[in-house]
């Protein structure tokens, strides 16, 4: 997939935030099908917009149609500010869909987070929901969901929720601990740890396999 990535900033509250643009192939989309913004891992351990996980994210949303937004969060890279524990995050994150919402009023929404990213998406979910619930996502992606790292709100019956066997950061038992009385399944990537070295093939397959079905609760 050739992928062209268009950089441009927006204004935050506390100042400039860098963000990515990736356009699906014209040869494949007459015009995209859908908006998808794609958070990254914990800025305080390294984690970017150009984290291999996000971009694997990005590029799966390419893949269905999706113009894919990532924006690295305050005090990473370009953009400016401290880290704010996901409570600023959340809010830049936000503005970052209003910025994108100005351009694409009417495509379909998608959220797509890793790590510490899942946390900020999904209080961006509860926030849509508890906004207007017409301005919610239809599908979320969590990979390497921080239950048990961050409060993790519930999330939608159809989010997709890829976790690896051997996570190291964010132990898989947390993960359903947190899934469990939600009844969320969980996909297990065997033998990946927490950044999928040598796994980030497996997140796209499962995304793109996964994306039209409905679960059967949501069938009735």
């Amino acid at each position: 997939m050739n992928v062209h990535t268009q950089h441009f900033q927006i204004a935050g509250a506390v100042g400039q935030l860098e963000c990515a643009l990736d356009l699906p192939d014209p040869e494949q989309f007459a015009a995209p099908v859908g908006l998808a913004l794609v958070a990254h891992p914990h800025p305080l351990y390294g984690g970017t917009m150009d984290n291999k996980v996000a971009q694997t994210l990005a590029r799966t949303f390419l893949a269905l149609g999706y113009v894919a937004v990532r924006m690295n969060f305050r005090g990473v890279g370009k953009s400016e500010g401290v880290h704010d524990h996901g409570a600023g995050e959340t809010d830049d994150m936000a503005l970052l869909l209003q910025h994108m919402r100005a351009q694409y009023p009417e495509l379909p929404l998608a959220l797509g987070g890793f790590s510490f990213g899942t946390f900020v998406q999904a209080q961006l979910q509860q926030r849509l929901l508890q906004q207007d619930a017409a301005s919610a996502a239809e599908r979320l992606v969590l990979v390497g969901t921080a239950a048990g790292k961050w409060p993790m709100p519930p999330a939608p019956a159809n989010t997709i929720l890829i976790h690896g066997e051997q996570d190291e950061t964010i132990p898989l038992s947390a993960v359903l601990d947190w899934a469990r009385p939600q009844e969320l399944p969980v996909v297990v990537i065997p033998g990946s740890d927490h950044f999928f070295h040598r796994k980030l093939q497996h997140i796209k397959n499962v995304v793109v396999e996964s994306w039209h079905r409905r679960p059967a609760q949501l069938q009735a």
